[in-house]
């Protein structure tokens, strides 16, 4: 039985300053009832800036519809990171990050030279040990990876957390997800992309977001989408998981 009204997939872009309008930032909306189609910022057409999809975000979760959104960057940083840094909660992750890449004002290229939040390329969380191809959220400057847009993202997952609207983030918030909830979850369309072919005009930005919300969907209306949901982890995997986050569809 399906759990979400809504699904949301974004694929998303940490290149240029967060009000650049940029190509890579891609939003498709389905529902149980319509197939993914893809939303636009403006009856233009242009291309989404992140303040831009950040404020529609806030604007959609508000709305009492179960929806779940999946965001192809990551929520958090390796445990190594935790450690160095002494931090203990989510909140506090992303409080000390805001502190130190102010990405929702300025562009990610200029605060990386000498950022004493950095970490090495090599550093791995638990999830992305546990996938052939996912790479570090500290690998910068290669094909694939996701650092730009995880270090850009990070500021409007707390503005949305901040502004206590109900959303469910998960594993954050716990496991679990409470029904009826809006749940916003990390994702990697890379584990799953080429089960849905490219639409005719599609790039590969706009196929990673309509997989995303297809994956979705379909999981969801066959029933295996809340199994995504607990991830076969030890207890200490899973303690260490509540901190780094974890990939929905990562088993």
């Amino acid at each position: 039985m399906a759990i979400f009204e809504r699904y949301i997939g974004v694929d998303y872009s940490g290149a240029g300053l967060p009000t650049s309008r940029r190509s890579g930032l891609r939003v498709f909306l389905g529902t149980p009832a319509t197939v993914p189609a893809q939303v636009r910022p403006n009856a233009q057409g242009w291309n989404w800036t992140r303040r831009e999809l950040a404020a529609w975000l806030d604007v959609e979760l508000r709305r009492t519809i179960p929806t779940i959104v999946g965001i192809d960057h990551g929520f958090s940083f390796p445990a190594t990171y935790w450690s160095q840094h002494k931090l203990v909660t989510w909140d506090d992750f992303l409080d000390d990050f805001v502190h130190h890449w102010p990405t929702a004002d300025r562009d990610v290229e200029s605060l990386r030279a000498g950022n004493p939040r950095s970490g090495q390329a090599s550093d791995l969380r638990l999830c992305e040990q546990w996938t052939a191809a996912a790479k570090s959220v500290f690998l910068f400057d290669v094909q694939g990876a996701v650092a730009m847009s995880t270090h850009a993202g990070l500021p409007w997952l707390r503005a949305l957390r901040r502004a206590q609207i109900g959303v469910h983030f998960w594993p954050f918030d716990g496991w679990a997800v409470p029904s009826g909830a809006t749940v916003v979850a990390e994702i990697y369309p890379s584990l799953f992309r080429r089960r849905f072919p490219r639409m005719p005009g599609d790039g590969p930005d706009e196929h990673d977001a309509r997989s995303i919300c297809a994956w979705l969907r379909e999981r969801d209306q066959s029933g295996f989408l809340t199994s995504y949901f607990e991830p076969r982890l030890s207890g200490a995997d899973r303690q260490a998981a509540l901190l780094e986050g974890w990939i929905l569809g990562v088993m």
